[in-house]
Order: structure tokens, then sequence, then C-alpha cells
């Protein structure tokens, strides 16, 4: 029954700083692999998109923990899902640890696969954290879901600053050492949430069932999981053109996991929570995807600035850590939907004018960026805590399954083909590089790269320039050093001219938000719904 009554129980403030130190702890994990990008890629030979399907492993897996345990948590409880989260985290420092004692043996297989698969241990990790702290908030502060899911959510900007600033300041030590760091954060939230009473979650207490709960999410919300996860399993075991069974194998999965689920709950789903799935896609690349990329992007104008280009991911996460940790007063403003369209047209100035920025005027730019992506993520988690609390951790969790899924699989390796695609254009329209080039490499007139096919997910067709054959044509030019140089330099500026490709997807949330503030203006102005506790 929906009413506008509520539970006044005083919350648990020690539980809350337990949460928002998990959450702290996720941040640190990513933040330290975003940093370690380069490296990586040095170490391994990897060009941008296959660097970004190493950086989607740290995120898409968290889709399968956070949807996991959202179905069982209210039977299963949110200690033990915090004692697995934490159980990730230990995992992946020992993993990383692992992986470059292996590369320096020269086993550089064995340490590539030991950073993948610890990757995908951490982001489990990560997805389990978001599965007990995000309906845990949400209960206890049901008065005022978005404000203090905001207010949770400043752990994360809290983590990247912080660890940010560590693992600079750690210098060039040995990587495993960046990577190890995010133990301690792990230690310090287990310790303190290991001792606390979890409240049971407002669904449960409402009397709610559990497959009112599944009808909340409905077939809809099953289709589109579904079909994410197949594009995933053909990445993961990536089966071969002709190998028809494995390829039809996995769409049968995606099939079956539909057709199960709808007999069950027999709806389609909300369809409001079901448009909020579809926004959480371009919310999650916008925001997380770009975050995953901005340090590498942001490289060769750092250098050229003297400082190191993580500052400019510290700097917009401290932005966010302050708005968040106010949200209260920004909320009392205006609505939710409100603050997320005006929050789309400054992600979409910031984005625009990172592409161009040039200096320290980079900051500015990254001002704009930081004010953008605040709000997006919490505040949408919010609008559903408040719209589908029937849903209970599963609603709520599953669209952030959703957006970490979109991001790990789509968004990271897609933003890797735009700088792709981008420094091939740039590379192709210089007028400097095609006077300066081999005749080799000439043909009527303009210059002809020697390109690489390249695929993602056997659906998303790209190519990448063959610098091995670039190399061998360079080597034969009279001016070898500088013709080097410039091609670096116009493999910088298409890279941070990608950030111009992503701004579409700020505009279609905008156009989404829109959608929903006249549609609750036209139901009289957007409430929240509570449930009353059964007696």
């Amino acid at each position: 029954m929906e009413t506008n009554t509520s539970t006044t129980k005083s919350p648990n403030m020690i539980l809350f700083w337990g949460c928002f130190i998990a959450l702290v702890t996720t941040a640190f994990g990513f933040i330290t692999r975003v940093f370690l990008v380069d490296t990586w890629s040095e170490a391994f030979d990897l060009n941008p998109a296959q660097a970004g399907r190493l950086t989607g492993i740290g995120i898409w897996p968290f889709v399968v923990s956070i949807v996991f345990f959202s179905l069982f948590i209210d039977r299963i409880g949110y200690k033990i899902a915090m004692i697995f989260a934490f159980i990730g985290h230990a995992t992946w420092g020992v993993m990383g640890y692992m992986a470059y004692q292996q590369l320096q043996l020269g086993h550089i297989d064995t340490a590539y696969d030991l950073l993948y698969w610890g990757s995908l241990i951490f982001a489990l990790g990560n997805g389990t954290v978001e599965a007990f702290i995000n309906p845990v908030v949400a209960t206890m502060f049901n008065k005022d879901k978005t404000k203090w899911l905001n207010i949770l959510h400043a752990g994360w900007p809290g983590g990247l600053v912080l660890a940010g600033m560590i693992v600079i300041g750690l210098g060039n030590v040995e990587w495993w050492i960046k990577i190890v760091i995010t133990v301690i954060p792990a230690l310090l939230y287990f310790f303190i949430l290991i001792k606390q009473n979890f409240p049971k979650n407002e669904r449960v207490a409402a009397g709610v069932t559990y497959k009112e709960m599944l009808q909340e999410f409905g077939i809809g919300g099953a289709l589109l999981v579904s079909f994410l996860v197949v594009l995933q399993l053909n990445d993961f075991f990536k089966p071969e053109p002709d190998d028809l069974l494995m390829r039809y194998g996995f769409i049968g999965i995606g099939v079956l996991m539909v057709v199960l689920f709808g007999w069950y709950v027999r709806t389609l789903g909300r369809p409001l929570l079901l448009f909020l799935c579809f926004i959480m896609m371009p919310l999650a690349i916008t925001e997380l995807g770009t975050d995953s990329w901005i340090q590498s992007i942001m490289h060769s104008i750092a250098d050229k600035q003297g400082f190191d280009a993580g500052w400019v991911l510290i700097y917009t996460s401290a932005i966010m850590l302050v708005l968040r940790l106010f949200a209260g007063k920004v909320l009392h403003q205006m609505s939710p939907l409100m603050l997320l369209a005006v929050s789309s047209v400054l992600a979409i100035l910031g984005l625009y004018t990172l592409s161009i920025a040039t200096g320290w005027f980079i900051f500015l730019a990254a001002t704009l960026y930081g004010l953008g992506k605040t709000f997006f993520w919490p505040t949408t988690l919010g609008v559903v805590a408040e719209q589908t609390p029937k849903g209970g951790a599963l609603t709520l969790n599953a669209i952030s399954g959703i957006g970490m899924l979109t991001v790990g699989m789509l968004g990271a390796p897609i933003i890797g083909v735009f700088q792709s695609n981008s420094q091939i254009h740039e590379l192709q329209t210089s007028q400097e590089l095609t006077q300066a080039v081999p005749s080799a490499l000439i043909e009527n007139e303009a210059i002809n790269l020697p390109l690489e096919d390249k695929t993602i997910y056997s659906i998303i067709d790209y190519e990448v320039v063959d610098d091995n054959a670039l190399n061998q044509a360079i080597d034969r030019a009279d001016n070898k050093d500088g013709l080097n140089i410039l091609i670096e330099e116009l493999k910088n500026k298409g890279t941070q001219k990608a950030l111009s490709t992503i701004i579409v997807f700020p505009i279609i949330m905008l156009i989404c938000f829109l959608i929903l503030i006249f549609y609750f203006r036209s139901k009289g102005g957007y409430k929240p719904i509570e449930l009353q506790e059964n007696a």
C-alpha cells in the first residue's frame, strides 16, 4: 500500500559511515586503475580499444554481483554481502601484486591474465558494495532518499580525490603498491560494519512480496539486461566467426533468461523504471566512461604544463565531493529531474570545452564537466528509490548494474574507438603531415595511412593505425625525428577531440529528462512514493 507516512526510527550513523567508506574503497580501486592504464598499455603493448577492454573488465562484472545479491540480499542478509565485497577487494590487492612479480620475471601472458582476472574479481566486489549500501541508506533515510543517497555517493569522489593524491604522491614506485593501497579502506569498512546490525529493507517491512518486487523490474528490464549480457558473453569467450553453436548458444541463454523471468512475473514492468534504465546507459558512459579515460586523454596537455594529468580527475572529483555533501540545499531549490536536466547541459558544455581547451584552461573546462556530472548517478538512484519503492533492493541496484555494465562493456571500449577514429582523422587531414611523409604513403595527393581492421563484440567495427607499418615507412624519410614528433602531436590532438563526440550521450539524457519533467507536471508535479510499514 502506498501512503505518505513512514517510519521515524533514528538512523545508525556508524552504519552509514561504514557504508560510505565501503564506497570510498571502490573509488580507490577505480582511480588507481585509471592512473595505471598508460603503464599497462606500454607494458602489454595495447592499443586504445584494447586498453579500454582491460579497463572495462574492472567495471562490467559489477552487474553480476549487484544483480545477484539484489535478488537474494533480503534473505541472506546485508552482512554476508559485505563480507563477500571485502574478500573481492582483498583478492584484487593480492593478484595485482602477483601480476607485477610475473611481469618482472618476463611472464607477460601470465601477468596480463592475473591483471585481467583480478580486475574481474575487483569489479564483483564493487558490485556487492553497492548491492548493500544503496538499499541500507534508502531504508534508513526513507524521508530524504535522494539527499542521503547523494551524501552517500560523495564517498565515490571522496575516494577518487584521496587515492588520486596518494597515487600521484607515490610517483614512480612499482605499480603493485598503487593497487595494494585499495586494501587499506577495505579493512577499515570491514571492521566497522562487521559489528553493526543492518536494518530490514523498507519493502520487506511494508510486506511487499518478492514477486511484486520482481514485477517492478518486469520483462522489459530483463530484456535489457539479457541483451547486454549476451554481448558481454560474446566478448568474454570470443567465439570464432564460424562457431555458430557458441554464438547462438549465448543468444539462447539470453532468451531463456527473459522467458523464465517473464513467465514468473507476467508483466512488462514499470514504464517509468524502464525509461530510467535506458537513461542510465548514456549517463554512465558520460560520467564513468569519460572518467576512466580522462587521465590518458589529458596526458599530453598536462605534460606540457608540467603537472600530472590525474589532477584533472582529482579536481572534478573534489567538485563532486563538496556538492554531493550539500545536495540537500540544491534539492531544496529544484526537483531531482530539473537538477538532472541542468546537469546534462553543463556536461555537454564541459565535454565540448575539454575537447578544445589548451594549457591551464583545461581546468576551467573541467569545472563545467565536474559540475555537470556531480549529481547524475546518486540523483537518478534517488528518483528510482522514490518512485519504485516496491522494487526494494532490486530496482535500486539493477539500474546501477545496468549503468556499470554499459560503461565496462560499451562505454570504455567505445570511447577508445572514438579516440582511434579521431586520431586517424587528424593524421589523414593534416596538410603538414601530407607534405612531410614519404611518397610511399601518398595516394591521390593525400596521405594513405596503414590501418588495421578491428572489431568489438563482432558488431562494432573500427580501425587503428598500424604503427609498425607506419614506422617502417617513416624510417625512409629524411626528417624521421621531426615526423615522429608531428605524428605524436596529431595523435594527442585527435585523442582530445574525441571528447567532443561523447557529448551525444548527455544530449540524449537532456531530452529524456525534459520528457520526464513534462510527464510529472502533467500529473501534478514530482512527488515521492512512500510505503507504510506493517505493524
